[in-house]
C-alpha cells in the first residue's frame, strides 16, 4: 500500500549511536599496543633461549645486569600469559569498539591482571607504578565512554 502524498511515512527508527573519537583513538592504540605485544611475548615464548642471549647483550651494552636474570626467573610461561592476558585485553577493546559495555569489564580485568603478573613471575614486592599509572589513564579515560555504550 501506498503512503498518501504529504503524509509523514515511517516513524524513523531509533537513531544510530557514532562512537566517539576518543574511544575510537583508544581502542586503536589499544589494538597496536596489545597486537604487537601478543606477536612479541609468543616469539620471545617460542624462542626463549634466543630471547636470553638477546637479554645477555643488552644487559652488557647498557649495564643493567638484573635484565637476563628478570628474564630467566620470569620463563617462557611469563611470555605465554602475559601474551594470553594481552589478547583479552584486546577482546575488551574490540568490544568497546562495538561500543559493548562488556569490553570495557572484559579489559579493565585483563589490565588489573597484567599489573599484577609480574609480580607472580618475578617475585617483586610491589606493581610498577608505570603500569599503574598507563593501564589507570586507560581505564579512566575508556570509563568517560560508558555512557553511550549498551
Amino acid at each position: 500500500m501506498e503512503e498518501a502524498p504529504g503524509s509523514p511515512g515511517p516513524a524513523p527508527g531509533p537513531l544510530p549511536v557514532t562512537r566517539p573519537k576518543l574511544l575510537t583513538i583508544l581502542c586503536i592504540l589499544t589494538l597496536i599496543n596489545g597486537g604487537l605485544t601478543i606477536i612479541g611475548g609468543v616469539f620471545t615464548g617460542i624462542f626463549f633461549d634466543q630471547s636470553v642471549a638477546v637479554a645477555h647483550q643488552f644487559a652488557k651494552m647498557f649495564n643493567y645486569p638484573l635484565l637476563e636474570e628478570m628474564i630467566r626467573e620470569g620463563g617462557p610461561s611469563f611470555f605465554f600469559v602475559n601474551s594470553l592476558l594481552y589478547a583479552v585485553s584486546v577482546t575488551g577493546a574490540v568490544l568497546m569498539w562495538k561500543l559493548k559495555k562488556n569490553g570495557f569489564h572484559v579489559y579493565t580485568i585483563a589490565q588489573i591482571l597484567l599489573i599484577l603478573a609480574p609480580m607472580y613471575f618475578f617475585h617483586l614486592p610491589g606493581p610498577s607504578v608505570f603500569d599503574i599509572l598507563f593501564s589507570g589513564t586507560f581505564i579512566l579515560l575508556y570509563s568517560t565512554q560508558l555512557k553511550i555504550m549498551t
